[in-house]
């Protein structure tokens, strides 16, 4: 009797010591299952995450990628770096290969007071006596067959040989771009597209995003001095405005050889950005309505220093090799300068400048 209950309480020693054997074996391998290496050479794991990395493994990986773009563009530096010593050793500039690498400016350049006195009349007659004052001559004008006899039409562009677009248009690189609204004059526009420039219309109110309407490409789009914000374009599914240079990357074009541009006041805020940007050395010329009746979008302070600002902005074009070749006041428009009648002004003028250094 004793002897049975002895075998008895061994059996059950035994049953209970090969258990906790078993579940040691069971969680070592589950264990050791679990971090073994898969096909890719990564961690798996088991159940309803399998084949789903963890936050530390997506982690780790976001630092091998984020080492290899730094590594990637470490590279790049050196690459160009390496060239850029190669083309002084051949006495090239830089700038001349890449023209389109220049350093944005913060601000513009202001132009000395007209007179101590800072007075309206004479930032006034300065302005007024240089928008009307042409830089050079242009011997022959395109869409001069639209315009009535024996003017030159409020939009000019410049055919002179001793000027690029004549060569462009006959070599068939000649590219426009018009910004403004469906109501605007294009007759240069049609002008120019027959004697054969691409000719791209951008109007925000076009229905399409896109739609070549006979010989011109129409876009539902317009130029601004600051592309949108991205959630703005994310709710709207698409950018009504963009900047210059936004817009020449997105279309892959890097020349302009006709900018014509009607903005309703927005203007001088464009301006500004294609100074500020560099965009101007990509321009050949640059056509442009300006208004006068009031400051315009974003520009602040006094009159007179709201017109030593517009001076300013013109002085920087001719600093840039533009030079005016064409000045039209509008007849229709009424003669308020800054919202007064300043030395019988008009209060819109049409502009055309060449930009006498481009050659692209």
């Amino acid at each position: 009797m004793a002897r049975e209950r002895l075998t008895r309480g061994l059996l059950l020693r035994l049953g209970v010591l090969l258990t906790a054997v078993c579940v040691c074996v069971h969680v070592y391998l589950d264990t050791g299952w679990r971090g073994a290496p898969g096909p890719s050479g990564r961690p798996t794991r088991s159940g309803q995450n399998r084949g789903q990395p963890s936050r530390t493994q997506l982690e780790a990986e976001e630092r091998d990628r984020s080492v290899k773009r730094r590594i990637s563009y470490v590279r790049t530096l050196k690459k160009d770096s390496r060239a850029g010593r190669r083309d002084g050793d051949r006495g090239e500039p830089a700038a001349r290969r890449r023209p389109h690498s220049k350093t944005p400016r913060w601000h513009i350049d202001l132009e000395p007071w007209a007179a101590e006195s800072h007075s309206l009349e004479e930032e006034a007659k300065r302005f007024l006596n240089y928008i009307t004052t042409r830089q050079v001559s242009c011997g022959s004008f395109a869409g001069e067959e639209a315009a009535p006899e024996g003017t030159k039409g409020a939009w000019a562009a410049c055919l002179d040989p001793k000027y690029s677009l004549t060569r462009r248009i006959h070599s068939k690189h000649c590219r426009v771009y018009s910004f403004g609204l469906g109501a605007d004059d294009r007759s240069l526009e049609r002008s120019l597209a027959r004697a054969g420039c691409e000719v791209h219309c951008f109007d925000p109110s076009q229905k399409q995003p896109h739609l070549l309407q006979g010989e011109m490409w129409l876009h539902r789009l317009s130029v601004d001095w600051r592309d949108p914000n991205p959630a703005v374009v994310a709710q709207r599914q698409y950018a009504s405005t963009k900047k210059l240079a936004t817009i020449l990357n997105d279309f892959g074009h890097r020349e302009v050889d006709v900018l014509k541009a009607d903005m309703e006041s927005a203007e001088w805020k464009i301006l500004e950005n294609l100074i500020l940007e560099g965009v101007l050395d990509s321009v050949g010329q640059l056509l442009l309505e300006i208004h006068l009746h009031w400051a315009g979008f974003e520009v602040g302070g006094d009159d007179p220093t709201v017109v030593r600002y517009w001076f300013s902005l013109l002085k920087e074009l001719e600093h840039a090799n533009f030079r005016l070749f064409h000045v039209n006041s509008d007849p229709a428009a009424p003669h308020l300068f800054l919202h007064k009648n300043v030395l019988n002004a008009s209060s819109a003028y049409t502009l055309s400048w060449v930009n006498a250094a481009w050659k692209p």
